[in-house]
């Protein structure tokens, strides 16, 4: 079979399993990581290898922009202390505690080699991450807790990941050589996609061709990874700060007829690639197996086993003991947030602990340590490097990704949805922006928009029978309540009033209102 056939046979395989998975009530990326292990034993199966660069660039880059496009900067600043202190100090923590494991269980391995292994297992991963809680209902708090983790985590693990790496290249590598370039990547990577985001905006605001749209919006999230990659700066910070600004300016000026188009796009490319990832992960087994020695692949998978009881262990113990110390702080002091929110709890501590699958960005980096060819020197311990990563990621899909649904229900937390609320109260705030904005026009098309938008208010508090935009008339007055509606609603958002979930649901629904509408608003 060729590369295509086996790539349409693969995505038909993926769509069976993850009918499979859903049926279950499973995550989806652990059965297809399975059948990627699985199929690379078959002895037709072809032997399809990661190359670092791309894979990071493909599979990562469209994920961690979708994911951080739909993060509320708002929730964020709510939860600042609990994922700043899981992107930072969870993962040097796991980094340090895994170095520590292996440097005892092979001596022989140098302790910058093994500081390396401890980075590139060290961070959960977003595209794991994401996948797998879209799939499971959990507290709106502690979703936005782990969503925010996952943006940040790989670029603080990858920083050191490059020291340690550099360290081994050098044999020796003092601080004064190493800030330099790290102040560099945390200070230079958020302006850089601030400046990307700006120059990008005024360059699609001049694309009214939807599919056009679509492919620059594609071209462009590729572009600010290379870029990015190629200054030296973390291209995962920068990703996320362009895709976060991107998020805060272009709902005002994009027309509905591109964004509903480029939405489902979006959603359907990062299935694809999610597919892509998960599957490759499982087919890398059988070349990793196959450059190690027959002598040496129980020691090493020993060793690969004691670093995945690690990470979850670790993780487990900071998180439980944080949250132990948050909750003690509240009971003396008093629980007193911004806006109402879920009170801290062991339950929820727990859930967190537990969220911490691995996935594309470990095997990657693993991948990308130089392997002598080129004339470049074997990192140390480069196949045992490799056998953990995989070991840890595909055994983090299993026993954390399988459980993880049982496990929600069986803390059986409350997991009502203040999203709801919000929509509600906003669409309430839209629709008398909408009805004010076409006051004092005593038509009887005017009337009938009238009527239609009364309608929509009456049933934002309750459900008062079925409701049909469609037979509504689309007219510049319809438009013009949109348009005020719409304002209405990013002033919201800009005031924190609600939160980002919120105004891409009322967003959506105006979209579609606006397009029925006749297009674009004005």
């Amino acid at each position: 079979m060729t590369t295509f056939e086996w790539i349409i046979g693969l995505l038909l395989g993926a769509i069976l399993l993850s009918a499979i998975a859903r049926r279950l009530n499973v995550p989806y990326p652990t059965f297809l990581a399975l059948g990627g292990a699985g199929l690379a034993f078959l002895p037709v199966a072809p032997e399809w290898t990661l190359e670092p660069e791309l894979a990071l660039a493909l599979f990562v880059a469209p994920v961690l922009l979708d994911a951080a496009y739909d993060t509320s900067l708002r929730d964020l600043r709510d939860n600042w202390l609990a994922v700043s202190t899981l992107v930072v100090i969870a993962v040097g923590v796991t980094t340090a505690s895994v170095a520590v494991v292996v440097h005892w269980l092979v001596p022989a391995m140098p302790w910058a080699a093994a500081v390396a292994l401890g980075a590139i297992v060290a961070p959960p991963d977003a595209a794991a991450a994401t996948a797998i809680l879209r799939q499971v209902r959990i507290p709106h708090r502690l979703l936005k807790i782990l969503e925010g983790e996952s943006l940040l985590n790989d670029a603080s693990a990858l920083l050191i990941y490059r020291v340690a790496v550099g360290a081994v290249a050098v044999q020796s590598l003092e601080v004064s050589e190493i800030a330099p370039s790290v102040l560099i990547a945390l200070v230079g990577s958020p302006v850089a996609g601030y400046l990307f985001a700006k120059l990008t905006a005024r360059i699609s605001a001049r694309i009214e061709d939807p599919p056009s749209a679509v492919i620059m919006q594609f071209a462009n999230t590729f572009l600010v990874w290379i870029v990015a990659e190629n200054l030296g700066l973390s291209a995962i910070l920068t990703i996320v700060v362009y895709a976060v600004t991107i998020a805060r300016t272009a709902p005002g000026s994009t027309p509905a007829r591109i964004r509903v188009p480029s939405y489902a796009v979006w959603e359907t490319a990062v299935f694809v690639l999610n597919v892509l990832a998960f599957v490759l992960i499982g087919m890398q087994l059988r070349p990793i197996l196959g450059n190690l020695p027959q002598e040496l692949r129980m020691d090493y998978l020993a060793v690969a086993g004691a670093v995945l009881l690690t990470v979850i262990a670790v993780r487990l113990v900071w998180v439980m003991a944080f949250n132990t110390g948050l909750r003690m702080y509240i009971a003396r002091y008093g629980f007193h947030p911004r806006r109402p929110v879920m009170r801290p709890s062991a339950q929820g501590g727990f859930l967190v602990a537990w969220c911490g699958m691995r996935g594309i960005v470990t095997l990657a980096a693993a991948f990308a340590l130089p392997d002598g060819s080129a004339g470049s020197t074997m990192f140390p311990y480069r196949d045992l490097i490799l056998l953990t990563a995989f070991v840890v990621v595909l055994g983090s899909l299993l026993i954390q990704g399988l459980t993880l649904g049982p496990l929600v229900r069986l803390l059986k937390m409350d997991t009502a949805d203040p999203v709801a609320r919000e929509v509600g109260f906003a669409r309430g705030v839209a629709y008398r922006a909408a009805l004010a904005a076409i006051d004092g026009d005593d038509s009887e098309a005017a009337r009938l928009v009238r009527k239609e938008y009364q309608a929509v208010l009456s049933r934002s508090g309750a459900d008062q029978g079925e409701f049909a935009e469609s037979e509504l008339p689309a007219d510049p007055l319809r438009r013009r309540g949109l348009a005020a509606a719409r304002q209405a609603i990013l002033a919201l958002r800009d005031a924190d009033d609600i939160g980002d979930d919120a105004f891409h649901r009322l967003e959506e629904e105006l979209d579609f209102a606006e397009l029925n509408a006749g297009g674009r608003a004005a």
